[in-house]
């Protein structure tokens, strides 16, 4: 199981703080973001990962010249679905994904690899408490989704809050067969709606990655989760930096 880190944009809520580091950069209690995700994955049994890199590339290659890299030349023009797609090559023996300005615990990967499903999102379920005084990323800028038991029926921002079951942390699984399903949709869609405006986005290629999600479920393709219960930050905006220094764990 590859993993797989989508890190192209430049992270402009952050402000200047994203000046002259990539966003994966930015510290967290003394540590890179990039180097918590690391160690997540690495304290998940995963190996070395490809990186999706695009907003100055050559600092993270300088840092990390390990890494196998996918450039996402274009990162300025498109979104994280499309960027995703720069590293198809990669995916066919299955891949965990995830984004690249996050914190979160290895035990949420551990759920992930265990669970026997081929598609797999990792879910805050405390998601809510998250978001109290949180005013510069609302609730409704949330991932959020609905399951029935581990089963996933609905992932869409869209979601009204009380009735939202946990949020996307940006963590998902897909087993070679998983795999499968999301390049056989993607290019379907793609194939159509490639310059046109697609469900939310302007433009298919500046679609979210939860919009693919929510086609693959309406196509009957199963999607399962797994619980973490609040051991996950999102590092948006300044705000969310000064929060996570202060209430991280680790």
């Amino acid at each position: 199981m590859l993993p797989i880190i989508i890190g192209a944009g430049r992270g402009r809520r952050l402000k200047e703080m994203t000046d002259d580091i990539p966003k994966c950069f930015v510290p967290i209690k003394g540590k890179r973001i990039l180097d918590w995700i690391l160690q997540a994955l690495q304290g998940a049994g995963l190996g070395n990962p490809v990186y999706i890199g695009g907003y100055l590339i050559e600092v993270l290659k300088e840092h990390y010249p390990d890494f196998v890299y996918c450039h996402n030349d274009n990162w300025a023009n498109n979104n994280i679905l499309t960027s995703l797609f720069y590293a198809e090559e990669h995916m066919a023996g299955g891949f965990i994904c995830t984004y690249s300005d996050i914190v979160f615990k290895a035990s949420v990967v551990q759920k992930a690899l265990a669970h026997p499903g081929d598609i797999v999102l990792c879910v805050d379920t405390n998601w809510r408490t998250r978001y109290i005084g949180r005013t510069e990323h609302p609730e409704a800028d949330g991932e959020t989704l609905i399951f029935e038991g581990d089963r996933v029926v609905k992932v869409h921002r869209d979601i009204p809050a009380d009735q939202a079951s946990g949020e996307y942390i940006g963590v998902a699984k897909f087993t070679p067969r998983g795999a499968a399903q999301l390049k056989e949709v993607y290019h379907d869609v793609l194939s159509n709606f490639s310059g046109k405006s697609w469900r939310e986005a302007v433009v298919f290629e500046k679609a979210y990655k939860i919009l693919i999600f929510q086609e693959m479920i309406e196509r009957d393709i199963p999607f399962h989760m797994v619980p973490t219960h609040g051991d996950y930050i999102e590092i948006d905006t300044q705000q969310d930096f000064a929060w996570a220094n202060e209430h991280w764990k680790g």
